[in-house]
């Protein structure tokens, strides 16, 4: 794999050691305490006005972030039962959650060393695990003394904070204690004991001191590229700004939150997040590689972010197909122990970024860490949903009861705990069916994977021929890991659904999922119009193209082509072009006029996060292809040996069969690559499907292009060769 784009390089800033010992100040000076909707922050401000103190609410449910009115009724229920009394215990014994606890509120929290002030911030994490216990115990218990302390604590802070500095970790410190501090203001909200007014400065507190440095970090990244910061970064900060959105009832930043988390730029998005997706929904964190501390942390961070807006109708936890649940999954397994001092394996694929981290393989660093996490996520996806989550709930029953906050990588208390006790549910009483079935062509078989259900004793799958049956059983009896490979089979349309045995019966079936073998065409352009802007396509498949800018009609190398005029003029496909395409092949004919280097022959992708291209020229001088879902940097590519010819028609091909791409020039091999681990459909949606253009400000095409192709499944090298003569 040849070097990065030297073009996108950055300054090492990684997570805020690599970094001059700078301050890092974010201070109040013009920051007045003026409420919710007195922030003169201007420049970090969404652009939809945001909604005064005092104004109408909106529809959020109050207490509506990490619990409910209704959870905290089920915990008055439950607290003195087990499993909910240990946890219950555990908190009544912490010493943040004593009346006699004694609070330490600064003028300015310093978290990072600027070589300057001593780091402080540990004053602030101590005092927002008390004002949450001590809020806890008051809604349990009903004791008002603490109620009194919680808004002791919280009080004494909004009167006295005007800064949060130091180095970058800075925004650690806005980010993780931001959402702590917002959950327990949103728990005493309705406390009688608490006057308006303080309340009021409470929330101006977190609407002016901590949410502009969240959304200053979203969106500048302190003026890097995206893919620095490590997820956790991006996802604390995330979920300051959620709940900061409802605790001061602003619309906007609830919304700036749920946005971020579907298609942010930065490595905090769910689809960045989870990295890489293995079958049997085993989805690796984007931090697998650097340690268990922070891996952890991750789902402790991502989980908060998901029952916050769960709790405001909004189903996080169930975006992309249970996303967030593949990552528990993943990280659950690999820190539990199989047998002895063993601990489970887990698949890896590498991963790099800007910071050329060019991480391999897993890293035991910490193992086993047992953050107290998991109650949440067994609790929801389990005894909610009915699914089946057999790493989140052995991890969830082993560290049961959830005591306190602790676990941090640094000895502060990056999540708030008590998960037993906050989130426990009674079992559900039935398991739903299995859901979430796909079907991806990798090697030309068929790989399933799906989703489980909780009390399933084994797996059945079912294969047709035509959609909706009648199926036929082509394997039973699955257990462990949910997924299934079917080999061998002839080129066609297969449909597939599975079924769970559990103690009552067997489930109803999956969604259907369909899936085509062999290497039928997809798309085929010849370009022989003379005339308008529509390429039709030849494959009855209905994805023509459309001639933008400088593009037109001319001569080809058989009857016409398109000529474009390497300034403004490339063909658009369809959005989600290849969404569900494992194994493919892209060929067709090619007269390059230029010599620039990056030009495309054609892009698909979705910006320049995700994207699969073929590059005439790249920077090393060489015909290339690369697929990446993490920027350039995390690109996987095959290199020719040579540049395109100029002034000449060539014809070229790249194919993928399973993780073995090949690129061809004239029928001849020209590179390969034999860890291809990428395929289209991990692209997810792409809307930026392009021939002659650069999901970055490269020089378009210049030249012209005949006979574009693309078929599913990867042809043979005779076949590439054939399709020079067909």
């Amino acid at each position: 794999m040849t070097a990065p784009r030297s073009a996108h390089a950055q300054s090492r800033e990684q997570d805020g050691t690599d970094l001059p010992r700078r301050s890092f100040l974010y201070s109040l000076g013009a920051l007045a305490l003026a409420g919710c909707g007195g922030s003169v922050f201007e420049a970090a401000q969404p652009a939809q006005a945001p909604r005064l103190l005092g104004a109408t609410a909106t529809g959020f449910a109050h207490p509506g972030l990490l619990h409910t009115q209704a959870d905290f009724n089920r915990m008055m229920q439950k607290y003195n039962t087990q499993p909910w009394k240990g946890s219950w215990d555990k908190l009544t014994a912490n010493p943040h959650a004593q009346l006699s606890y004694v609070a330490s509120p600064q003028a300015v929290v310093y978290r990072g060393d600027d070589g300057v002030h001593p780091q402080n911030y540990s004053k602030l994490f101590n005092d927002v695990a008390a004002a949450y216990a001590c809020a806890l115990r008051w809604k349990i218990s009903g004791d008002s003394a603490y109620a009194d302390k919680a808004v002791q604590i919280m009080n004494g802070w909004s009167a006295t904070l005007t800064a949060i500095s130091g180095t970058t970790d800075s925004q650690l410190a806005a980010g993780i204690y931001g959402y702590e501090f917002a959950n327990a203001g949103e728990m005493m909200r309705s406390y009688s004991g608490w006057a308006a007014a303080d309340f009021i400065r409470f929330q101006g507190m977190m609407r002016n001191i901590f949410y502009p440095i969240n959304h200053d970090f979203l969106i500048r990244h302190n003026n890097t590229e995206a893919t620095h910061y490590w997820a956790n970064w991006d996802v604390c900060n995330m979920a300051s700004i959620m709940a900061i959105g409802v605790l001061c009832d602003e619309q906007a930043l609830f919304d700036e939150a749920v946005t971020y988390f579907k298609s942010g730029a930065g490595n905090g998005a769910i689809g960045k997040a989870v990295y890489y997706v293995h079958p049997g929904y085993l989805g690796q964190w984007q931090e697998s590689g650097r340690d268990q501390g922070h891996n952890t942390l991750g789902i402790a961070l991502m989980g908060a972010l998901c029952e916050m807006a769960w709790n405001q109708g909004v189903d996080l936890y169930g975006y992309d197909n249970n996303r967030f649940l593949m990552a528990a999954e993943y990280v659950a397994k690999a820190n539990l122990i199989q047998s002895g001092t063993t601990y489970y394996s887990v698949p890896y694929v590498t991963y790099n970024n800007v910071d050329n981290v060019n991480q391999t393989g897993f890293s035991t660093a910490g193992i086993g860490n047992q953050r107290p996490c998991w109650a949440l996520v067994y609790n929801h996806y389990v005894n909610r949903k009915g699914l089946a989550a057999p790493w989140s709930k052995q991890f969830a029953l082993l560290i049961q009861p959830e005591g306190g906050g602790s676990g941090s990588t640094s000895g502060g208390y990056d999540q708030l705990g008590y998960g037993t006790l906050t989130c426990g549910l009674d079992p559900i009483a039935g398991g739903a069916a299995p859901s979430g079935l796909s079907a991806d062509i990798s090697g030309g078989a068929v790989v399933l994977s799906w989703w489980g259900s909780a009390y399933a004793t084994g797996y059945t799958v079912k294969r047709a021929t035509v959609a909706g049956g009648p199926y036929t059983t082509v394997a039973s009896g699955i257990t462990g890991l949910l997924t299934w490979t079917d080999s061998g089979l002839a080129a066609g349309t297969y449909y597939y659904v599975v079924t769970a045995s559990t103690p009552s019966g067997a489930t109803a079936a999956s969604n259907e999922a369909r899936a085509i073998t062999g290497t039928p065409l997809h798309t085929c352009l010849p370009f022989d119009a003379a005339s308008g802007a529509v390429a039709a396509d030849a494959s009855g498949n209905g994805h023509p193209g459309t001639l933008m800018g400088g593009a037109s009609w001319v001569a080809g190398k058989q009857a016409n082509a398109v000529a474009l005029n390497g300034s403004t003029g490339y063909v658009s496909l369809p959005a989600d072009l290849m969404t569900d395409v494992g194994d493919f092949t892209i060929a067709a004919w090619v007269y390059w006029n230029a010599a620039r280097n990056w030009e495309r022959i054609f892009d698909f992708g979705n910006g320049t996060g995700d994207y699969m291209m073929l590059t005439a020229r790249s920077n090393t001088g060489v015909l290339r292809f690369a697929m990446t879902v993490n920027g350039g940097y995390g690109e996987r590519s095959v290199n020719g040996s040579a540049a395109l010819p100029t002034g000449q028609w060539a014809h070229v091909a790249v194919t993928l069969s399973g993780k073995n791409a090949t690129l061809y020039v004239n029928g001849a091999v020209a590179g390969n690559n034999a860890d291809m681990f990428l395929a289209p459909f991990r692209l997810g949606s792409t809307s930026q499907n392009w021939i002659g253009r650069s999901q970055y400000p490269d020089p378009y095409f210049n030249g012209k292009i005949d006979d574009f192709r693309i078929y599913r499944g990867a042809l043979s090298a005779a076949a590439v060769a054939a399709l020079m003569t067909a």
